[in-house]
């Protein structure tokens, strides 16, 4: 009775130890695909950042047109 009961124990010690490495194994995959969404987050930002950088550009050169051309409205 004893060797059955201890074979038990270790059948289902087995079990929960498959789902834990399965949980395991789940919650790596979860980290990496953090890790993807962090990572496309910021080429997102460093896009957004340079588009702004961009516009930035083509508004100085508006404002020296706008002043050669004497088209600066008076505030």
């Amino acid at each position: 009775m004893n060797d059955n009961v201890e074979n038990l124990i270790i059948e289902r010690l087995r079990r929960i130890e498959d789902k834990l490495d399965l949980e395991m194994e789940r919650g790596m995959e979860t980290r990496e695909r953090l890790g993807h969404l962090e990572e496309g987050m910021a080429q997102i930002h460093l896009s957004i950042a340079s588009l702004s950088r961009r516009v930035d550009r083509v508004d100085n050169r508006l404002d020296r047109i706008e002043k050669r051309l004497d088209l600066q409205d008076t505030e």
